[in-house]
């Protein structure tokens, strides 16, 4: 199945969407803590239906109580740059200020000469653990989703810690849907796949990743409880811009599109802040 967070007419909701079809839920308004794994599979349906086409989306998760980034989690995109390849996973926080919905536009802000892409696959928590690994790690997750971790290189390196450069305000798009774990299958098995006006720019698989989903997860409630609707993004492959030569970055007027398999496609423009 797949849920957005949506807004129409003046409300907000959250929705199963069957193809181009939304059928919001019953008081609830958006997904995240308000929905764990057992509400999703069996969602509480109002009985009104809207097109897709007429509905705002919003980030997947609106609100998210944390959300928590994996870096350096593909061997080639280690390769590419000046770090290590980790032994530990790699984590930093984003706020949730800088979440944007699929078709709205990235902020490009005066301040930052290079403004990077990172499609990444993210996913939502479904229920409460700590302490958790392995097959119990990976029933936690309520779905899957897609991000672009849009990075200010110049404000990332300019400390040791990453957070200046990977939490400007509306600046990461996390949509357009959250596809649960039956329709999506292997999470350690999809192409991931980046296109930067209309060339393609990054192209690998999850079967590359370093650190997989439960590994992820087990380390990151060894130090904090995760909770329904926390959003972790799992790393960007090989072929990010500011590792080019020449370096291609974002620039107003750019469309970026990521591709996931059996995930989907999200799309955004981009524009000066």
């Amino acid at each position: 199945m797949r849920f957005a967070s949506c807004a129409h007419g003046g409300r907000r909701f959250a929705a199963l969407v069957d193809g181009d079809v939304v059928r919001p839920l019953r008081d609830v308004g958006e997904l995240g803590e308000q929905t764990p794994s057992e509400l999703l599979a069996d969602p509480p349906l109002s009985g009104e239906e809207l097109a897709l086409a007429d509905v705002d989306l919003r980030p997947v998760v609106p609100r998210p109580g944390k959300v928590l980034c994996m870096g350096l989690n593909y061997r080639a995109h280690v390769d590419e740059g000046v770090f290590d390849v980790p032994d530990y996973p790699v984590l930093f926080p984003k706020f949730a200020d800088a979440l944007i919905a699929a078709g709205d536009p990235i902020r490009v802000p005066p301040e930052s000469e290079a403004v990077d892409f990172e499609a990444e696959l993210a996913f939502v928590v479904g229920r409460r653990v700590r302490r958790v690994s392995g097959a119990e790690a990976l029933a936690a997750v309520a779905g899957y989703t897609i991000a672009n971790d849009v990075t200010m290189r110049d404000y990332q390196y300019r400390t040791h810690q990453w957070l200046p450069g990977k939490t400007w305000a509306d600046s990461t798009p996390l949509g357009p849907f959250l596809v649960t774990p039956d329709e999506v299958g292997d999470p350690h098995a999809l192409d991931i796949s980046l296109e930067l006006n209309g060339t393609r720019m990054q192209q690998a698989s999850t079967r590359q990743l370093i650190f997989d989903v439960p590994t992820i997860i087990a380390t990151i409630s060894e130090f904090v409880a995760l909770a329904p609707g926390d959003v972790v993004l799992t790393g960007t492959p090989s072929g990010v811009g500011y590792r080019r030569e020449p370096k291609v970055l974002l620039a107003d007027g750019d469309r970026v599109v990521v591709d996931i398999e059996r995930v989907g496609r999200l799309e955004n423009p981009v524009a000066a802040e």
